[in-house]
């Protein structure tokens, strides 16, 4: 990972707030992971956006892996001058079985416990997640008890997207799941997603 230096990005961002810009969505690969080429830390740069950058009326976390999402980042979000409640938080698979199998570093109690977290200091947050059906080695199983969870979850709306095939991965010499089943527990998750998305408007 690589990335800025906070006083890099303040500058940016304040650029933005002179050309009339309202809205920063924070954006990139891993950005939880800000910092590490710099000695710097994720929570400092959110901080500093905030308290240093004052023509942004808001600021947003785009998709932030889950074991990345801090206690510190959620506290600070929720008491915050312009950071909105909105996290987009990847699930990826809805089983722990899958969740080891594709090297992810959390689990779906893991998971569970953040978006409690989020929900006890904000409750009206907007809390989205991506999740992959058709991974290579999905059972029937595997997925009703992914849709079960997600059902579990107050989460605001879902992106689901069906396993596609990488050449030259571990996944590509696994046992596929048929094109036609990924077709149906991708329309599947949606309805689910749909229902969510209705529940919190």
């Amino acid at each position: 990972s690589r990335s800025g230096t906070i006083a890099q990005l303040v500058a940016q961002a304040r650029q933005v707030a002179d050309e009339g810009g309202k809205e920063i969505v924070i954006t990139g690969v891993n950005i939880g992971d800000f910092g590490r080429t710099t000695g710097e830390r994720f929570i400092d740069l959110v901080r500093a956006l905030d308290q240093e950058v004052d023509g942004i009326r808001r600021f947003r976390i785009s998709s932030i892996e889950p074991d990345l999402l801090s206690d510190e980042l959620i506290d600070f979000c929720a008491s915050s001058r312009a950071f909105m409640p909105h996290f987009h938080i990847p699930l990826q698979c809805g089983t722990d079985r899958l969740l080891s199998l594709m090297h992810r570093r959390y689990t779906t109690e893991f998971y569970a416990k953040r978006i409690e977290l989020i929900k006890s200091l904000m409750p009206d947050a907007c809390i989205a997640a991506d999740v992959i059906v058709g991974v290579p080695t999905e059972s029937e199983s595997d997925f009703d008890d992914a849709c079960r969870f997600v059902r579990s979850l107050p989460l605001s709306y879902l992106h689901v997207f069906p396993y596609s095939v990488r050449a030259n991965t571990l996944a590509a010499r696994m046992e596929m799941v048929p094109n036609e089943i990924r077709k149906h527990r991708c329309q599947d998750l949606i309805g689910i997603g749909k229902t969510m998305t209705k529940a919190f408007i």
